[in-house]
Formats: structure tokens, sequence, C-alpha cells
């Protein structure tokens, strides 16, 4: 959050097909202006038509949100607020499933396998917060039991599709220094793929547990879960010896709500309500770039893909 005497910035983004304009950054600045900022200085471009900047001081990170949230002008533009110092982070650390690609693993399995509803169901609850993650893993996980693993898996990473801009983010990012970790409460199957085509440093998740080619209906050691990437983020700070501050969280569920409640910028992308109700910074209407708009960057520093 700001205070009344930190320099401030917001950013705002938007979707190719809608576009923003001159008239966006001046509507910008009348809600933030009429909500009790002051020193706003003049917007500038990090794409142009695309994403811009506008520095501002005197309000805090909620009251800009609520400010341009409130401008039906506005509509259907990602924002972000906030202090203009240790904007650029040294760490990205990103859920997978529904936010690095667009598919959740194991409701894709079980899809497959014939049961995808059973699972799919409980796997929104658990992304919404009703039941605990790990409690809802075991539950999901116990019903491979008996089932053919090597096709299954095969079948589902003929199934992955990466997240528009995901690529761009990560890879820009790690050119620029930051230390990059896909920790998810998947599958490490999926991860060692997913990780290396994206171009993450490192990845954690969960392993199936599979015996003479079929899943037993279990995870190998300690469950990946919310806590997991609560502590994975204080590792590589730690590591790095920088403060969580210094990091970019991204993820959907409600098990990414610790590490984007503790990071920097923490980033809920298409949030499930428990995400939308709680994340500091939302991506809505954008894609995956727009953690690298968020930071200041501008389109020419891209790593493109």
């Amino acid at each position: 959050m700001t205070n009344d005497h930190e320099a401030s910035i917001l950013t705002l983004v938007a979707s190719a097909e809608r576009g923003l304009s001159p008239d966006d950054l001046q509507a910008a600045e009348s809600a933030l202006r009429n909500a009790g900022a002051d020193d706003l200085d003049s917007p500038h471009w990090l794409c142009e038509g695309l994403a811009a900047d506008l520095p501002f001081d005197g309000l805090s990170r909620e009251a800009a949100h609520r400010a341009i949230d409130e401008m039906p002008a506005l509509a259907q533009i990602d924002r972000a607020a906030q202090p203009i110092e240790g904007r650029r982070k040294r760490i990205l650390i990103a859920d997978m499933d529904s936010t690095m690609i667009e598919i959740e693993t194991l409701d894709t399995i079980a899809a497959l396998l014939g049961f995808g509803e059973a699972v799919a169901a409980i796997t929104e609850r658990s992304m919404n917060g009703e039941i605990g993650f790990e409690e809802s893993l075991v539950e999901r996980v116990a019903l491979l039991e008996g089932h053919p693993a090597e096709a299954t898996l095969e079948a589902v990473m003929a199934r992955v599709t990466y997240t528009p801009g995901a690529e761009t983010a990560v890879k820009t990012m790690a050119e620029a220094g930051a230390r990059c970790l896909l920790v998810s409460g998947g599958f490490t199957f999926t991860t060692d793929v997913v990780h290396r085509h994206l171009g993450f440093h490192m990845h954690r998740a969960n392993r199936l547990e599979i015996t003479d080619g079929h899943f037993t209906g279990r995870v190998v050691g300690d469950i990946v879960g919310r806590a997991t990437k609560l502590e994975s983020l204080h590792a590589i700070a730690q590591e790095l010896r920088c403060d969580i501050t210094d990091a970019l969280a991204v993820g959907d569920g409600a098990n990414d709500l610790d590490m984007l409640l503790a990071a920097g910028l923490g980033v809920g992308y298409r949030g499930k309500p428990i995400v939308r109700d709680q994340a500091p910074y939302l991506i809505d209407h954008t894609d995956l770039t727009s953690l690298l708009y968020f930071q200041g960057y501008r389109f020419e520093e891209f790593a493109l893909t």
C-alpha cells in the first residue's frame, strides 16, 4: 500500500481488441484527481495504444484502484497502482494450471479416464477455498487407482496449451535477471515440460505414484500445496538475499493466495472468486504480458517469442 508521501504509479493495460486511448488516460487522471491524488505527471506509453503509466502521489493502492473501477469509461482495462520504487521484481513465482497453461491437469486426466465431472467439481470447490487443497488432491488422485499411466499422461500433454503472453513474460523477466520458479499443485510430468518451454529456471510439483504401469492413487512424498508455494517464495528470497517484496507472484486459485498476499506484486490471473476478492492485483481482460507492463517494461524490452 502506498502512503500519502510515497511516489506511486498507475499502470493501465487494455487488450488489442479494446485498445487504450488518450481519452482513457484523461479519464484516469480525472478519476485519480477526484479521489484526492496530487502531483499527477503526464502519462507515458509503455506500448502505444495498449499500455501506459500515470505517475501520481497522495493516494493508496486501494483508493486508486477503486477510483478507476468506478469509471464506466475505463471498463475492461486492467490496472495496477503501486509505489514506483522497487517496481521491477527479482523473483517470479507462478502457478501452472489455469495460469501458465490453459488446462487443469488433473481434471484433464480424469476426463480422459471417464470421471471428469466428479473431479472437476472437487477442483472447483478447492480453487474457491471451500475445501483444503491437500484434502482435495488426495481425494481426486485416489480416483486414478488402477488406471494405465503412460498412455494417459501422453494424452494429457497433447492437450496442454500455453496461456497467451506466458512465454514472453517469463523469458523477459529471466533475461532481465529475475529468478523464475514454476510451483504447482499439479504434477511433475507436466511441470518438467512446461517450465523448460516457458523459460523458468526451476519447477516444483507433486509426483504421481506409478507401479507396474498403473496409477496407485497416491502422491509420492509431501503434497505441494498452498503452504509449499509460500515456503518456496521465502526460500528463493533467502537464496537471493532479497525481501519477498522483490517478488512477483501469479496464480488463479485459493492455494495461491498466501504467496499472492506475501509478494510485492501479487497478481490473480482470471482468478476464482476468492482470489478476485483478496489478491492485491488482477488481470481480467488482458494476457500475461500485463505482468511486464505492471513492472514498467516497455514493449521494446520484451523477449518476443
